[in-house]
């Protein structure tokens, strides 16, 4: 048969129903349809009876399976016309790494161009065609090509996985329904698709606004972050000006006051030079008339002339006179003064820079959950020793072993400062502490156990927790002590509020949790009762 007659056939008629191929060995059976003489040998080896798998129609006996010739020819025909039609095909649908292959391509695979989700295969172009010409698979649902069609199927039911549980959030089959989600709102895969993309589109616009807020929180910061820095720099460059001017008036006082001393010393030794000459030239003068009373022989005359002459010499003792100033001392006194003039500066700088960090103030209340049964607290405001333990319950953020006592704020970002007054206590321990730290046992207040603290003992021993006590030297105990933290600095200091004065600064901290303010208050003392530690308003 040529060509041209097999192209009035439609392709379904040269495909077995059993492979899905184009025939081999093509065979006729008694009831008229055929099959390739492989695939009905197999199927029927399968069964007990003799049964068409088209017709349903049942044989008493195996026949004997010939190869029908006509189909055959027309069978090959059409193969090598779908083989030209596929070499044909440009290489773009070919199989490429990261594309679906044909599940039923031997050999070179090309590019599937649809998945079935009943056969669970995915065909190229030349093996969709039954798909698309033969009834009984044009019923198939067809989808855009994806890997994995096992993953879905329902690993409990083997079913197609084609509905939504709402109520779980996953896919499941039809008979999940009736099973483990009966109960649940199940929904079709469009509907819940369609309500899934609703909520995630939502909820990726959410996250972008939030993501632009935050761009502009952050273009915000930078801009306060430019303007602190140019009035840090302001400041500084004012600061050190002043310095740089005191310390040029100082060095020019300084020359000023050695080169008066130096003119002061040539004008005294001028002096001193004139007096010398004048009195050598007198010497001289007495000289002469003691030479000339030499040549007289009236011995009497002559003591007498000597006497008065002797009584006329000049009686000043030189010997203590000198003209060396005194330098030394003079360069000291100069750094002394400069040495003033620079405290000065620092006390207006921290004045400035303690105005500053009182700008982060927050209002701080003491958590009595956290307090140790000893200590009492006032009003959220002031705590104190009691004169006895009182009967509370042992929760985890309770202080059991120290006396103790945490604020209910908490920070994780950002600056934030608060005041405490210290005045009369003959103790006392303020800083933050981190979240996580012990409360049940005697812990060392150090920065290694989450402590970054300052304290007073022995009534005039100030100390800085570090990981070795740093003993303080203060002028005077203060009154009022601020706490100031910026947490991503890794900053922790202290002020003496009323000197405006710093007292110490723990830098380099690394904090990974919430910090609270910490707080000891004193104990009684000579059987007094203890002086509260007061928060008190900035």
């Amino acid at each position: 048969m040529s060509a041209a007659s097999s192209c009035l056939l439609t392709e379904d008629q040269f495909l077995c129903s059993i492979c899905l191929d184009v025939f081999t060995d093509p065979v006729t059976i008694p009831c008229g349809h055929n099959f390739c003489k492989t695939c009905i040998t197999e199927h029927w080896d399968k069964n007990v009876q003799c049964q068409c798998p088209n017709c349903k129609e049942v044989f008493d006996s195996r026949s004997q399976l010939r190869v029908n010739t006509l189909i055959s020819e027309m069978a090959a025909q059409f193969r090598q016309s779908a083989q030209q039609k596929a070499s044909s095909s440009s290489e773009q649908q070919v199989s490429k790494p990261g594309e679906v292959p044909c599940d039923v391509c031997t050999g070179t695979k090309l590019k599937a161009l649809k998945s079935c989700l009943v056969c669970l295969v995915s065909y190229c172009e030349t093996h969709l065609e039954p798909h698309l010409t033969m009834s009984g698979l044009k019923r198939h649902q067809l989808i855009d090509p994806v890997e994995n069609l096992e993953g879905r199927m329902c690993m409990e039911h083997d079913k197609l996985l084609e509905l939504f549980c709402k109520t779980d959030q996953t896919c499941v089959c039809m008979l999940c329904t009736i099973s483990a989600h009966m109960t649940h709102n199940v929904v079709p895969l469009k509907e819940g698709y369609e309500g899934k993309k609703a909520e995630l589109e939502g909820e990726i616009q959410q996250m972008i606004q939030k993501r632009r807020l935050k761009i502009e929180e952050i273009k915000h910061s930078v801009e306060l972050s430019k303007e602190d820095a140019d009035r840090e720099t302001a400041d500084g460059v004012q600061v050190f000006t002043a310095l740089k001017e005191s310390v040029e008036r100082s060095q020019a006082e300084l020359i000023d006051t050695i080169k008066e001393k130096q003119r002061k010393t040539e004008k005294q030794a001028e002096g001193f030079i004139k007096e010398l000459e004048q009195e050598i030239s007198e010497l001289k003068k007495r000289s002469t008339e003691v030479e000339q009373l030499s040549q007289s022989e009236d011995h009497l005359l002559l003591l007498q002339s000597l006497l008065s002459v002797n009584a006329a010499l000049p009686t000043k003792n030189w010997t203590e006179v000198s003209v060396r100033p005194l330098y030394e001392g003079t360069v000291r006194t100069a750094l002394h003064q400069l040495e003033k003039t620079l405290n000065e500066e620092m006390k207006k700088v921290l004045k400035t820079e303690l105005k500053r960090v009182q700008q982060s103030a927050l209002d701080v209340t003491f958590d009595p959950d956290t307090a140790h049964p000893s200590l009492v607290c006032h009003y959220g405001k002031r705590v104190q020793h009691g004169d006895e333990n009182k009967n509370v319950p042992n929760n985890l953020q309770r202080f059991n072993r120290s006396a103790y006592v945490l604020a209910k704020q908490s920070f994780s970002s950002g600056r934030f400062y608060y005041e405490v007054q210290v005045r009369s206590n003959t103790e006392w321990t303020l800083g933050v502490a981190r979240e996580s730290i012990n409360r049940k046992t005697c812990i060392t207040l150090i920065p290694q156990n989450g402590y970054w603290t300052i304290c007073l003992r022995n009534k005039n021993e100030y100390k800085a927790l570090a990981s070795s006590a740093v003993l303080l030297s203060l002028k005077s105990g203060p009154q009022k002590v601020g706490v100031f933290v910026h947490y991503e600095e890794g900053l922790v200091s202290f002020y003496d509020v009323n000197a405006a004065a710093l007292i110490y600064s723990f830098t380099g901290c690394c904090f990974t949790e919430k910090l609270y303010p910490f707080f000891g208050p004193s104990t009684k003392y000579d059987g007094k009762t203890s002086t509260p530690l007061v928060i008190t308003t900035v």
